[in-house]
């Protein structure tokens, strides 16, 4: 079982925070037995510490000679139970993987030859055609998963760290098939009328649904009346809209999206064509749900992943079960990865931290770290509004 340690710190001094960070890591290393030493850092700041992330990676590199460096800026970062939203924070975690079995890779530093089996992968919100490079990247892994997200800021580049820092394109750490990861999606919005089939296009317009014209089925499912302009303007703000491909599960359990939707914007009406205007180039046989952000379906959903991963790492028999009572699922996480969309952090599940606090209370005392993403990756698909929890595990 790979050992892990995690550390992090809210102080707008960038030293301070590292150092107090580091302080963590080092006092977890002293009280376990025999412990090694780590190889692979994944180190994620918020937009704060934009001016000083050379210094910080270098600092971090003089700490823990040795240490191959993956990472990004959020406009929040995860840590534990605690998230620092909206104000200066870095989250770091550390693990002893064999080298062998792992790379860091930048448009620097390409993957070259090694045996990729999944991917952890940050990427640059402003890079061109990102779809299709992430596409790209799980066609070069043999199981083709990806799990990670787009870096995020308030204003500015949103910067990557991969042994350097970086803005632009994709970068990350690869992992070979030796390395055991368990990840999921949860999704943060629920749909509020029927699945429909995308039956007429343009570009991004969405001419048809089911044969009839868009906009007459989206003022059908929503209940909008545009006669009432003021009131049509904030539920037409408040809609999104949920799509899939051809044959992909649109709403696999009841009241909720499948893994495959992904949530895009409303972005615009056309009442000339009757048509609707969605932040992604969509075809037809396509699917699609319009649908809301809801706290509580987030909240549900969130359980949900939770107990399949555990699941999948110790089912819950007799059998399993220890003489001290400590859940098998938690014997068997090393560390955690959460990459949570930007729009999730914050209020919105109801109070500062509420997010994390779901996943440890689920998880258990596991070494976790991460960010609030300005788009969320999984498989070979870009979401948004969802969160993507990774488990490094152990046999």
């Amino acid at each position: 079982m790979p050992s892990a340690w995690h550390g992090h710190a809210a102080d707008a001094d960038w030293q301070a925070a590292l150092h107090q960070a580091a302080g963590q890591v080092e006092r977890q290393r002293r009280e376990q037995a025999g412990a090694t030493r780590p190889t692979l850092g994944l180190l994620y700041i918020t937009d704060h510490h934009r001016p000083h992330a050379q210094a910080l990676l270098d600092a971090a590199r003089r700490q823990w000679p040795g240490v191959a460096w993956a990472g990004a800026m959020g406009v929040g970062v995860s840590a534990g139970g605690v998230e620092y939203f909206g104000m200066p924070g870095l989250s770091l975690l550390l693990l002893d993987l064999p080298t062998p079995d792992f790379q860091v890779f930048s448009g620097a530093r390409p993957l070259g030859a090694f045996p990729a089996h999944t991917a952890l992968v940050h990427a640059d919100p402003a890079t061109p055609d990102l779809q299709e490079l992430i596409a790209e990247m799980s066609a070069r892994t043999a199981s083709g998963y990806l799990f990670g997200g787009l870096a995020s800021a308030r204003e500015g580049p949103a910067l990557q760290l991969a042994d350097g820092v970086f803005d632009g394109g994709l970068s990350g750490v690869a992992f070979g098939a030796g390395v055991r990861l368990v990840s999921r999606v949860t999704q943060g919005s629920q749909p509020i009328g029927p699945v429909h089939e995308v039956t007429g296009t343009d570009g991004n317009v969405v001419l048809t649904l089911d044969g009839q014209p868009a906009l007459k089925v989206l003022l059908a499912d929503t209940g909008i009346n545009l006669q009432r302009p003021q009131q049509a303007f904030t539920r037409l703000r408040d809609t999104l809209v949920g799509v899939s491909d051809r044959d992909e599960d649109t709403v696999s359990r009841a009241g909720a999206f499948g893994v495959d939707t992904r949530v895009r914007h409303l972005i615009g009406l056309d009442p000339g064509r009757e048509a609707i205007a969605v932040a992604e180039e969509l075809h037809e046989g396509m699917q699609l749900a319009f649908c809301t952000r809801h706290a509580e379906a987030a909240k549900r959903d969130l359980v949900r992943i939770c107990s399949e991963i555990r699941e999948e790492l110790a089912p819950q028999t007799a059998d399993t079960a220890p003489a001290d009572d400590t859940p098998p699922a938690t014997q068997r996480m090393a560390a955690a990865v959460y990459v949570s969309c930007a729009g999730r952090g914050g209020p919105h599940f109801g109070a500062p931290s509420a997010e994390l606090q779901i996943v440890r209370r689920a998880l258990g005392d596991v070494p976790l770290a991460g960010f609030f993403a300005a788009g969320e990756i999984a498989r070979h698909h870009l979401y948004g509004y969802t969160g993507v929890l990774t488990v490094f595990a152990t046999d």
